[in-house]
């Protein structure tokens, strides 16, 4: 994997943290609904940010899908707070390669930080799901 494939890889996976946080909202407690505008936000404004990265690279932006499919149906906030920690996961995980196969150290720094978002939202949906402990070891890494 190149650096711009980790890019291109994060900002697909943003593509689709901002598809399940907006199939989610319907969902979410009336407690979570802050967070859920909130981080959408940060997801837009990281997408961009790696769009632009690759842009500066001389490589084709990364165009969202039509549309991602859950591996699950979200059908109450239980199961929204679960479709919104696995795209946390996988947004952290696609953050932890870019910073790995990164070779400029700006991209390293946006996916340093893309990581360090991720592991933030995944604490609070860990929280929010009643999930013990909130935080984890060495986020972003691959779960099997």
């Amino acid at each position: 994997m190149t650096q711009n494939d980790a890019l291109t890889t994060a900002a697909d996976a943003e593509s689709a943290a901002i598809f399940t946080y907006g199939l989610t909202t319907a969902f979410a407690a009336n407690d979570d609904r802050a967070a859920v505008a909130e981080y959408i936000a940060a997801h837009r404004t990281r997408r961009d940010a790696l769009n632009a990265a690759l842009a500066a690279a001389g490589v084709a932006q990364e165009v969202p899908a039509a549309g991602y499919t859950l591996p699950f149906e979200v059908t109450d906030d239980k199961s929204a707070i679960k479709a919104l920690l696995q795209a946390e996961q996988t947004c952290a995980v696609a953050y932890r390669a870019l910073v790995e196969q990164a070779d400029d150290g700006k991209v390293r720094r946006l996916g340093l930080d893309g990581l360090t978002d991720c592991a933030r939202h995944i604490a609070f949906w860990r929280a929010a799901a009643g999930l013990s402990p909130a935080t984890v070891a060495l986020p972003g890494t691959p779960q099997s």
